[in-house]
């Protein structure tokens, strides 16, 4: 992470904590900057005051989605993704609709409000149309109480609307970054982040709870580039935040030959609570996921994500025996662990820390519920 220079003595950030107290979208590029490189008592007070924002708005309950992972066949080939489409050592595999539908039922039994649909990038009429069947499916017993959000890339706007009208409710489109000229560093020629920004556009048109996110920590990014990551979040009015920290991938361009060192991931992490925290006081109501790749760099890294600002959580409830084949980098945890162990030690987790599970709801964020609610009627 490069580092930009700064004033001998730090800037005193309380006065920037107490006005974005007050509300959100009320602080600059820069002042997102200066919160997202605090150090020592003022990342503390940066912390807290993210929680006591959380609190107001979304309470001190963790909404959960079941993450249900498709498969791992993707057509993109990214440079910093392990399931990338020029990794010739992946066991790709696709799974049987029915196990999709049996994965995601096993978490609504269990009273999670909501699953994650989440694949390699495919576009195709067959592909299409299994995911509408999938959709259907669930929604024969889930209803419109069981939420669903599907991750599974850029589509055409035709197929985002078939998608919605079977049944799914919400769509994570990660950007990554919205800096196109990073962008472009870690993609091939073919990929285009103004096509990916335009199908997040698309996909709030036509009524999804609309979620993307970035990668923090990259190689060439700096704090400017996250802070005009949360503007991003802010201008494109999203819903729901979906980030995390890039993690070297030996099988990649982009993490071939990197270590990993133990410092490199507190780092990480840290940097990572900062950038929930000032994304959380900038935007107040919206969703913000405690994502499983902080727990790969630190084993309580959910649970911090949680008291910097987070309030969702994404236990993986795919079987046992797919899990090491979605390996998006290294490190990833609980791989051997059942759903029903994962269910157990996350309540334990989670309550641990203050907080408790919403089970049995939806989990849709104030954000979404105000921005989709049907107009009142007017009275003349």
């Amino acid at each position: 992470m490069d580092t930009e220079t700064t004033a001998q003595k730090a800037p005193d950030i309380g006065p920037i904590l107490s006005r974005a107290e007050e509300g959100p979208g009320r602080l600059s590029r820069e002042e997102l900057a200066l919160l997202l490189a605090a150090e020592g008592e003022a990342e503390r007070a940066l912390l807290d005051a993210a929680y006591r924002v959380k609190t107001r708005t979304v309470g001190r309950k963790v909404a959960l989605r079941g993450l249900v992972e498709m498969g791992n066949v993707c057509s993109k080939n990214c440079f910093y993704c392990g399931i990338r489409r020029g990794n010739a050592s992946v066991e790709r595999y696709r799974l049987d609709e029915k196990d999709v539908v049996r994965m995601a039922r096993w978490a609504w039994e269990k009273g999670y409000g909501s699953a994650v649909l989440q694949g390699g990038e495919i576009e195709s009429e067959e592909n299409t149309a299994r995911v509408e069947r999938i959709l259907r499916a669930i929604r024969e017993w889930g209803g419109n109480g069981f939420g669903v959000t599907l991750s599974l890339g850029e589509q055409e706007e035709e197929v985002y609307r078939r998608w919605k009208e079977a049944g799914a409710h919400r769509y994570l489109l990660r950007i990554e970054t919205s800096n196109p000229a990073l962008y472009a560093s870690l993609h091939p020629a073919d990929h285009s982040w103004t096509r990916r920004e335009g199908c997040l556009r698309t996909l709030r048109k036509l009524g999804y709870q609309t979620g993307t996110g970035v990668m923090w920590g990259l190689p060439g990014q700096t704090v400017a580039d996250l802070a005009g990551d949360i503007e991003f979040y802010r201008t494109r009015d999203i819903d729901m935040i979906g980030m995390g920290p890039w993690i070297p991938h030996p099988q990649t361009p982009l993490g071939a030959g990197r270590e990993v060192t133990p410092e490199w991931a507190a780092g990480q992490v840290r940097l990572g609570l900062r950038m929930i925290a000032a994304t959380r006081l900038q935007l107040h109501d919206v969703n913000i996921a405690a994502t499983t790749a902080m727990q790969a760099l630190d084993p309580i890294g959910r649970e911090k994500a949680l008291m910097a600002g987070a309030n969702v959580m994404m236990p993986n409830v795919t079987d046992v025996a797919w899990r090491k084949a979605y390996r998006l980098y290294p490190g990833k945890p609980c791989l051997e662990e059942t759903s029903d162990a994962c269910s157990s030690c996350l309540e334990m987790r989670v309550e641990s820390m203050g907080e408790q599970i919403a089970w049995g709801q939806r989990g849709d964020s104030p954000h979404a519920r105000k921005r989709l609610a049907p107009p009142r009627p007017s009275h003349s």
